[in-house]
């Protein structure tokens, strides 16, 4: 009988995704991953870690806690390295609204506006995170790094992915397919990096 993990998102599309990323785990261990849709109960976790692994222990933790079932989570986000790594685990709510992608894209890019080509290097963040109901957990970080371009650039990513210019490419990370994509980026790396974590815990 296939086991199920879930998945710390009410959003289909990244149920989707990380189906395709864990796919030979999933196969090889006889799991198949759920979002939180099939959980309308399960109240929404306050993301108030100040790492982006607390934040992805945080939800993982307590949605293994309310489901009885091993729990993924993930947070990210953009670190602007002449913000010292900001906006971090706010990219979400840079502009003061959380989610509101265009805002916290313009205001970045007016923030930075005087800053030059050679001082604008940013990078995507994410930390994956598994949990068990019987407490043991294991957290796992991803980097796609680039460089901020001036203007939006690209439809096929969301938040600041139409703003990075990723190394060793002419395009930005909202102009990559979405295979391309998650076969380089912060979070395909994360979830990757925690497949062994995952034959580990969960081997049938």
């Amino acid at each position: 009988m296939t086991r199920r993990l879930v998945l710390a998102t009410r959003n289909a599309h990244k149920v989707g995704e990380l189906r395709e990323i864990l796919a030979d785990v999933l196969a090889d261990l006889d799991l198949d991953i759920v979002g939180l849709a099939d959980f309308p109960d399960v109240p929404d976790v306050i993301e108030d870690g100040v790492t982006f692994a607390e934040n992805a222990l945080l939800k993982a933790r307590a949605v293994a806690a309310a489901t009885g079932s091993p729990a993924l989570a993930d947070d990210s986000g953009l670190a602007v390295d002449v913000l010292g790594g900001a906006p971090g685990i706010f990219s979400a709510r840079w502009s003061g609204r959380h989610g509101d992608d265009r805002a916290n894209l313009e205001l970045l890019l007016a923030q930075l506006s005087d800053v030059r080509d050679e001082h604008r290097g940013a990078g995507f963040v994410c930390a994956a995170a598994i949990a068990l109901p019987d407490g043991r957990t294991h957290v796992e970080e991803g980097h796609f790094r680039g460089t901020l371009t001036r203007e939006p650039r690209g439809s096929n990513g969301f938040g600041y992915d139409p703003i990075l210019l990723v190394d060793g490419d002419t395009r930005t990370s909202a102009e990559l397919s979405p295979a391309e994509k998650n076969a380089v980026s912060h979070r395909g790396t994360a979830f990757r990096a925690l497949s062994d974590a995952l034959r580990e815990l969960l081997v049938p």
